[in-house]
């Protein structure tokens, strides 16, 4: 019975060895992708920076307000934003599957998809948007950035 105890422990350890490196992977994973949208925030200000004298008084002054109201985001609002993007997600995945489509009661999961929480919710919507952002760069190319280099030394 020792031997038996002593195998269950060890898997019970390899299992909890694999739940912290999936963890770990999860966040290494949530942290490069809060790094790569903060250099989007850094970018994306910098172009309404350059962009921003161009335009005509009224228009600048519409997007500060703009601006200033992007910035004023609050976790509730990315909650419901989250739940549409995951709902939104959810679907397209019933009909990838073709499962016929009845409605379901509000905060019960489709059957044939594991219940996702809040933590994986985001983990899966920031993998689907960096996919976006990849494969938009992969089609671009990083011809973005060597343009932006040229026009610098050009000036």
């Amino acid at each position: 019975s020792l031997k038996l105890e002593c195998d269950k422990l060890a898997s019970e350890k390899s299992e909890m060895q694999r739940h912290y490196v999936m963890y770990y992977e999860m966040s290494y994973g949530l942290n490069i992708e809060m790094h790569k949208q903060a250099e989007i925030v850094k970018r994306l200000n910098g172009i309404c920076a350059q962009v921003l004298p161009y335009l005509s008084q009224e228009h600048q002054q519409q997007v500060l307000g703009a601006i200033e109201r992007a910035k004023q985001v609050t976790a509730p609002e990315l909650n419901s934003i989250i739940r549409q993007q995951l709902q939104a997600h959810q679907l397209s995945q019933l009909q990838a599957l073709a499962l016929p489509l009845t409605p379901l009661p509000v905060g019960l999961q489709p059957p044939s998809l594991p219940a996702v929480s809040a933590g994986t919710g985001l983990l899966s919507l920031s993998a689907l948007g960096s996919q976006a952002h990849l494969s938009k760069e992969d089609k671009n190319g990083h011809d973005g950035d060597a343009h932006q280099d040229d026009d610098g030394d050009k000036s």
